[in-house]
Formats: structure tokens, sequence, C-alpha cells
């Protein structure tokens, strides 16, 4: 409702960052790409209702797991969350359960804080899986972790990619690509910190991470997801998106 009564470019660049970011582009450049998934108002309302919790729909941390023999049973829709360390992972994830404070995420200015596995429930929905940063931080039974969740986990939807907004698509995020595309895993790309970059450098790497995406990625949606933690833009799509995968928005296309 506080979203609703911004103004309307205010509005557009909280629920709609990439298209916005796309008024800047030079006429005749297609804009395909920035609008695949754009929902309406009623299917956004309706997501944030699956992230908020009430007395019949409980929102909680489930259990951390090191091993696949340590997770808990996989009885519904998963999507999970990856990235290299210190991109935002942990904040993104407390911002998309911010209507459910009693939620506890933890969040740390060191890189590499997560360690395991974390398994958070949505009700009745769907599982929503933080995973160990990659790169220097990253633990040392990383990939054998990771590969195997990604390989064993039958329940899984969608892999959410993360990718510091500020600095574009680095080496090491390569490794989260070639292992979902190795794999075969659907996976989405997610532009974190975007509060932290200017809109030019903001442009750069969406249009080099999308020609990326197009030219050497298969099992990639085309459509970038940008988000900040810190100003919520963005979330509210993701929110709906996420609902979407997870079979809990049908009717959205």
């Amino acid at each position: 409702s506080e979203v609703l009564r911004l103004e309307q470019s205010r509005r557009t660049g909280v629920l709609f960052p990439l298209q916005k970011l796309a008024r800047y582009l030079a006429p005749g450049v297609d804009t395909e790409r920035f609008r695949l998934f754009q929902p309406g108002l009623d299917a956004l309302y309706r997501a944030e209702g699956l992230f908020r919790s009430d007395r019949g729909h409980t929102i909680d941390y489930v259990s951390s797991a090191v091993r696949m023999d340590h997770a808990p049973p996989s009885n519904l829709p998963e999507v999970c969350f990856i990235g290299r360390s210190n991109v935002g992972k942990s904040s993104l994830i407390r911002a998309l359960f911010s209507l459910s404070p009693e939620v506890e995420v933890r969040v740390s200015k060191t890189p590499g804080h997560t360690k395991k596995m974390n398994f958070f429930k949505v009700g009745k929905y769907f599982t929503l899986v933080d995973m160990p940063g990659y790169g220097y931080h990253a633990p040392k039974d990383f990939v054998e972790m990771v590969e195997a969740y990604l390989q064993e986990r039958p329940n899984l939807k969608r892999t959410f990619l993360l990718v510091d907004g500020l600095v574009g698509l680095q080496k090491t995020d390569h490794i989260g690509v070639e292992m979902l595309e190795e794999f075969g895993i659907p996976y989405v790309m997610v532009l974190t910190k975007i509060d932290r970059a200017s809109r030019g450098v903001l442009l750069k790497n969406v249009l080099e991470i999308q020609d990326y995406v197009k030219e050497k990625a298969h099992g990639c949606f085309p459509q970038l997801f940008l988000v900040s933690s810190l100003e919520f833009s963005g979330v509210h799509l993701l929110r709906c998106f996420v609902a979407h995968v997870t079979g809990n928005l049908p009717t959205v296309e």
C-alpha cells in the first residue's frame, strides 16, 4: 500500500527497476528481455501474502545441512539462492522475508559467513534455501555440498544466481554458471546492490550480462532481476517470480 501511494516514476523504480532503466537506452534497442515477466499489481499483492506469516501460515527457519543426508525432506517445491561471497545473498533473503520479522536470517559483514545450506519453509507452499557463497571465502567442501544438492534435489524448481550489480559478472561467477549449465539446472540471474551503482554502470552491466546469457547460457531465464535490499527495489517482483516458479501463481504467464 505504501508503494502504490508513490508517484508513478518512483513506483516503477521500486516495483520494476529494470523497466525504469530501459528508458535510458538508445531508441531502437530491443527491450523485450526487460519485460518478459511483468505481473500485474494483483499478482504482486498475492505473492506478497505468501511472504507474510500469520496464524495459519507459518514461515520459519527449518534447519541447516552440510551434507544431503542432513537436509530436510523434499516434500515442497524449492528454490535456492547462490552467489559469490559478499554478494548480498543473506541480505536479500532477509529483505524477501521482511514482512515476517520473526524469521531469523543471519547477515554478516564478513564475506563467507554462510557455511551451510540453510532451509526456510514458507508455510505449505515452498522452501527457500540459502546456499554457501563461492569464491575465495567459500567453505572447503563447497563444491561437494552444492553439486550434490543441485544433482539430487528432485523438487528444485529454480536456482537464483546472484551477481553484484556494481561490478557485474566476474570470473568467479562463472563457477556458478558452469555448474548450473553442466547439470541442466534452470536458473535466473539477480543483480544485487543496485543502489550502489550509477545508472551508467548498472546499464552497462545489465547489457553485458544479457549478451552473455543470449550467447552462452542455455538454462538461464532471459530476463534479469535487479534488486536493492536497502531500498527494496525489485523485491516485490522477485517475490512474485518465486511464487510463480514454485507453482503458487498459476495464472501468471
